[in-house]
């Protein structure tokens, strides 16, 4: 009969108990460490929609003190048809309202150079924040992929810091760029927003993760 055999790295044995088992340096040995810190929260999948929505204690969302950093990861993010910047905005009344004053840089690093884009921060703005420049819904080959981290959202004594770095080919194909900002508000942000500036999200997931305490 054929041994099974796993490669000399951890794997996850007990989620629950917050447990992993991992192989050490002694042939054919165990021990146990913890698992990741990075925990996936929650997967919203597009299918044409205009927003996609993480609200806290809404569909088994978390978006409160239990974690102090979250991070959002957009995995191929395509619009339906519209030419359009992709973006979000910020809650403090569990997506009632959405558009909390937003203060924010653009930086654009592509094979060219890298220079600010004025158009893409905001200055105490309520509209939307661009994570990137706009994406071409008549090219099905453009999407748009990144991440976004969003620091001690639940805090009622800071402002809400985030930094973005997000990837897209655009019809010159150059690839870009580097946001970083803060929500200017002290009320906890318990939902966020995403959405094209335009249209649609065509097809496209967005994964939110919280990252424990080290």
């Amino acid at each position: 009969m054929a041994i099974s055999k796993f490669n000399y790295n951890s794997f996850n044995v007990t989620p629950v108990a917050s447990n992993a088992l991992s192989f050490n340096s002694n042939a054919d040995g165990f021990t146990t460490q913890g698992a990741s810190s990075m925990v996936l929260i929650k997967t919203l999948t597009a299918s044409t929609s205009g927003t996609l929505n993480f609200v806290d204690g809404a569909s088994s969302v978390v978006l409160d003190d239990t974690y102090p950093v979250y991070v959002f990861k957009f995995i191929n993010l395509h619009p339906d048809a519209s030419d359009a910047q992709f973006g979000f905005q910020v809650s403090i009344n569990t997506g009632s309202a959405y558009g909390v004053a937003i203060t924010s840089s653009a930086i654009e690093s592509y094979h060219g150079g890298v220079q600010y884009n004025a158009g893409n921060d905001l200055a105490q703005g309520t509209g939307l924040q661009f994570i990137t420049n706009t994406v071409y819904h008549s090219r099905a080959e453009e999407s748009m992929n990144g991440t976004l981290h969003l620091f001690n959202p639940s805090s009622t004594t800071f402002v809400k810091h985030f930094m973005s770095r997000a990837s897209r080919m655009n019809n010159t194909n150059f690839i870009e760029h580097l946001h970083g900002g803060y929500v200017n508000s002290t009320s906890a942000v318990d939902a966020i927003q995403f959405k094209f500036a335009a249209g649609n999200i065509a097809t496209g997931t967005i994964k939110l993760y919280g990252i424990k305490d080290s």
